[in-house]
Parts: C-alpha cells; sequence; structure tokens
C-alpha cells in the first residue's frame, strides 16, 4: 500500500531524469475474465483522455465495457480534484454504488485520477469508505491491473498512489470515444504553481513526449481513419522545455501539420508561454484550427499576481490582440474566476471591462473554490457567497452577449465542419463543429458523420449553432 503525500506531491528536482518506457502487459487475474466494466470520467480533456486509457487497459484484458451501470462487475471512478463540486459529485454516486454491492457482494469499485493524488480524500476514504476497493493515482495508471490483482487475492482494500514527479509511459491501450477526433497527449503534469491550483500536486512535474512519438500516434490515427487531433497537455506552451533545448510547441505544431491531417487542436494555453513563433505557426499551418483558448483567469492585475500568474492585463491584451490580428477568422476563448480571496468590487469590475474589451468568443466561468493545500486556500476569503454569485451572474450575462454577437455574425455564411455523430438534443440531427470550434447542430439528407463537409449557419445561439449541409 502507499498513501499519496501533498509534500512530496510539490517538490520538484530540475536535474531529474524523466522515466520514459514502454507499457508492459499484466493478466488480470482469471476471475474477472469476460465481466464487464463501467467507467465514469469526470472533469477535463486530460481526464477525458485518461478514461479512454483505463477502458482500453481493461478491454485488452478480456473484459466487456458497459453502459448500464448495475450491468457492472467493476466500476471505476476517474476523478477530478479542480473544484469541490467535482468532490461532491464522486462521493455522492460512491453512495449509490455502496447501495449496489448490499445486493451484489462481488461488485468491485476503484477511485482513480486526481482525486485520488489528494492526501485527504484517501485518508477519508481509508476511513470511512471502507466499500472502496482500490485506489490508483494518475502515476500508475498502466500499473492499475497489478492494484486490481492484489484487492482479489488479497481480499483487503488497496492503495497504489504515488506523489512522485511522474514518468512518460508509451503504449497504453486505448479505447476512444470518438472514431473520427482523438486526444493526443504531449505533455503531462505542470510546473506553474498558480496558488488557487491543485493540478501541479496532482499530475506531476512538467514532462514532454518525444516529438518522434507524438508524430508516430498522429499517424496511426490517420491510417484508422482520424480527420482531427486534439494536442493535450495542463499547459500544452510549455512543450519541450524539460526535453529540447532547440524545440517548441511551435515546432511540434508544424511537425504534426507535416502528417496532413486534415484539422489539429490544442488545449489548454498559459498565456506566460504562448510565443510569437507559436502565432505563426497557427496563422500559417492550413490544418492547424483557429481557435485558441487562452484562460485570463481576471481582469485585475492584483489579483493576478495573488493567482500567482505572472503575467498583466496589459501584456494578455497585447497577446490577444497578436492572436486576433494575425490568425484569421480565429475564435478565443478564456477562463474566469470570480470571488479568489480578497477580490474587491473594483478588482471584480476591472475583469468586466476586460471582457467587454476582448469580446470572447465563449468563457468558462467560476466562483473561486478552495482546494486543500494550495495557497489560495489560506488566504482571508471574507466575501459573502450571494456576492460571489451575483458577480458570476453579471458576468455570464456579458459573456454570453459577446458570444451570441460573435455567432450571428456567422449567419447566412457556409463553414467548413466536422461532424462527429447524432445531435445529443434532436437526433434527427448530426453535431459538429466548425474549423473556429463552435457548436452546430446539422440537418442533412445524407449520412454525414465522420466527414467534413459544407454547412451554411441559418440560426445562431449563445452556445450553438443551427445550420443546413450544402452542395460544394
Amino acid at each position: 500500500m502507499n498513501l499519496p503525500n501533498m509534500l512530496d506531491a510539490k517538490k520538484r528536482d530540475k536535474n531529474a531524469v524523466i522515466d520514459n518506457y514502454q507499457y508492459k502487459e499484466v493478466k488480470i487475474d482469471e476471475s474477472l475474465v469476460g465481466k464487464k466494466f463501467f467507467v465514469r470520467t469526470y472533469g477535463c480533456q486530460m481526464n477525458e483522455h485518461d478514461g479512454e486509457k483505463v477502458k482500453g487497459v481493461l478491454t485488452s484484458q478480456g473484459l466487456i465495457e458497459t453502459s448500464v451501470l448495475e450491468e457492472a462487475d467493476i466500476i471505476i471512478l476517474n476523478t477530478c480534484a479542480i473544484r469541490e463540486n467535482a468532490h461532491d459529485k464522486v462521493f455522492g454516486f460512491m453512495g449509490l454504488i455502496k447501495k449496489m454491492k448490499e445486493t451484489k457482494p462481488n461488485l468491485l469499485m476503484g477511485i482513480c485520477g486526481c482525486m485520488a493524488q489528494e492526501e485527504s480524500v484517501v485518508n477519508e476514504i481509508r476511513n470511512k469508505y471502507k466499500y472502496v476497493d482500490f485506489i490508483f493515482g494518475t502515476h500508475n495508471l498502466d500499473n492499475m491491473i497489478s492494484v486490481i490483482n492484489e484487492r482479489v487475492t488479497s481480499g483487503k482494500q488497496n492503495i497504489e498512489v504515488y506523489s512522485v514527479l511522474g514518468n512518460v509511459c508509451e503504449g497504453i491501450p486505448e479505447v476512444r470515444d470518438n472514431k473520427y477526433s482523438a486526444w493526443v497527449d504531449i505533455i503531462l503534469g505542470c510546473d506553474k504553481f498558480c496558488t488557487y491550483c491543485i493540478v501541479p500536486y496532482t499530475r506531476g512535474t512538467q514532462r514532454s513526449r518525444k516529438i518522434e512519438d507524438i508524430i508516430e500516434e498522429v499517424k496511426g490515427l490517420q491510417k484508422l481513419g482520424y480527420k482531427e487531433v486534439t494536442l493535450l497537455g495542463q499547459n500544452v506552451n510549455a512543450y519541450g522545455k524539460d526535453l529540447y533545448s532547440d524545440k517548441t510547441l511551435a515546432d511540434l505544431l508544424r511537425a504534426v501539420s507535416d502528417t496532413g491531417i486534415e484539422r489539429i487542436r490544442f488545449v489548454t494555453s498559459h498565456p506566460w508561454d504562448f510565443t510569437d513563433e507559436m502565432v505563426d505557426a497557427i496563422a500559417e499551418c492550413d490544418n492547424v484550427m483557429p481557435y485558441v483558448h487562452l484562460p485570463i483567469q481576471s481582469g485585475s492585475d492584483r489579483i493576478l499576481k495573488l493567482m500567482g500568474r505572472k503575467y498583466t492585463v496589459d501584456e494578455y491584451i497585447d497577446l490577444y490582440n497578436k492572436i486576433r490580428s494575425k490568425v484569421k477568422d480565429v475564435s478565443i476563448t478564456t477562463d474566469i474566476i470570480v470571488g479568489f480571496p480578497g477580490e474587491t468590487e473594483e478588482d471584480f469590475e476591472c475583469t468586466l471591462k476586460v471582457v467587454n474589451e476582448c469580446k470572447f468568443d465563449g468563457a468558462f466561468t467560476f466562483v473561486f473554490s478552495p482546494r486543500e493545500n494550495t495557497p489560495a486556500a489560506l488566504l482571508k476569503d471574507d466575501t459573502p457567497l450571494d456576492v460571489k454569485n451575483d458577480r458570476l451572474h453579471k458576468l455570464n450575462e456579458i459573456v454570453n452577449k459577446y458570444s451570441n454577437e460573435a455567432n450571428q455574425k456567422m449567419v447566412g455564411n457556409v463553414y467548413k465542419c466536422l461532424v462527429l455523430g447524432k445531435s445529443e438534443k434532436d437526433q434527427s440531427k448530426f453535431m459538429g463543429y466548425t474549423e473556429n470550434m463552435k457548436l452546430v447542430n446539422i440537418i442533412s439528407d445524407d449520412n454525414v458523420i465522420g466527414k467534413i463537409i459544407d454547412v451554411r449557419i441559418d440560426e445562431a445561439k449563445s452556445f450553438s449553432l443551427n445550420g443546413t449541409h450544402v452542395d460544394e
């Protein structure tokens, strides 16, 4: 048994050698072969891709995925630690599984992901949730079968979580959730240590994959018929800084572009590492899509300093304008936190000013959620929750206004859309994304799933568009 330690998770060693190795298969206990498993994933795109790996490893061992919770013999919750409500959802769902175990005693339940890396969470599970059978963390997903086997053979709760810098494991089996658009990890972990963020503690140090391994994966996806890849990292802009002296994300974008895959995206960017060379690569490579997610978090320099973001509002706006001016038809979205400890009404008004100036295509907005063991959790926070919620409401009204305005400008024009499936709200329609990442519900007489088609935009809403498939 190995338990997480947040102090160890915080340590960084610039001279450490990151272990880069190939996945080694471990056979699952014979009693589980042919059993059904259910995986529920919470959180960001990195978590979603981890969920694909969890499914891949289990499937490779002869287990069968089910989307029906009650059919499952193994249930794994792939968790997120970024906000308190994510914790609450997981613990609420755990209660449901506890009831299932009362009538299905051989049911196995496991926890993985970022919550599994939190010392306080694991201690709480050990003390209060004895029915959780196994826990593994973000650093040993490739070894999850051994963790499960130990639980089966010992009959005891098994916890294997490591608070280390991390490693890079290539070749982990994956069951991808979509046949046409794929996640591709390019950098793991984060060294930014924004004062509110727990990710550096749960994901380890920044560590880049080798360019040749990334290119090999992209080419393999092309052969399988994938039209789009999204390059993933907690901070993709830092790609290569730990591994190369002369290669950056700009170089990687150009290398992936040279594969000829039809669409390339990347998330998430930190303004700190966003270089002119990156802007040029996006502008010059036709298959790098004109969409940038660029979190600002606050429009107040004072709050940005407290957050440890290490850029000013003016620096952010300069970068924002550079991207807007150089990248044709680009859409830019952002993240904003309201109610950060010490945020005054004046600070909040500064945020509204930035939103009014930038007119973002969209924004993910949140009320500050303190994460245990992060510096921001120790700051005095005396702003009432109703005030924070009121600020969030005001912010969202403005964000939605500009999102709607940007979408309205698209009405009547024709855009290329990659169609990923049927529309969730209307199965008679298809859903896809424009090059600049606008969600479109599409009317078409043909089965256009998996194709890049021309779509005329007929109607615009704040969060989506309606359109009709037109011939070229």
